[in-house]
């Protein structure tokens, strides 16, 4: 008996709409993680990109919990010296919510070629209009 090794040709991708209104940022984004790496498939392998798409609309819904608005700190640096910036996420939550939430599932994918590839199918909006309509995508609860 041989174990079955799914091909990158194989992989069915679907669409996955997740509405964040009202939803905290840490549950919104490790739901979109696991639909991106596609560990809800029974042919998940972590060495395939078996995921599917993902758009996430209404990101400027999305709240956290507890004083993470003032405590979390965006963390970017340009690579030169003294070029650190940090944003609390009340000002990001307010400039840049879609940001906030990239941000959020892109640590909950792998740091690795294939993470950068899984990150490519998620597709972030501030409000609830989106351009992906043709591919009929299927709303998450």
């Amino acid at each position: 008996m041989k174990t079955y090794q799914p091909k990158k040709q194989e992989v069915k991708r679907r669409w996955w709409l997740i509405d964040g209104q009202n939803m905290v940022l840490g549950r919104l984004a490790s739901r979109a993680a696991v639909l991106l790496m596609g560990k809800h498939k029974a042919i998940f392998s972590p060495h395939v990109d078996t995921g599917d798409n993902v758009i996430v609309i209404n990101a400027s819904g999305v709240r956290l919990t507890g004083k993470k608005l003032d405590q979390k700190m965006d963390y970017r640096h340009s690579g030169y010296p003294g070029g650190q910036k940090f944003t609390s996420y009340r000002t990001l939550m307010a400039e840049k919510p879609d940001r906030a939430v990239e941000l959020a599932v892109r640590g909950m994918l792998p740091h690795t070629n294939l993470g950068d590839r899984m990150f490519k199918k998620l597709h972030v909006y501030r409000g609830a209009s989106y351009p992906q309509i043709p591919q009929k995508p299927e709303v998450i609860k």
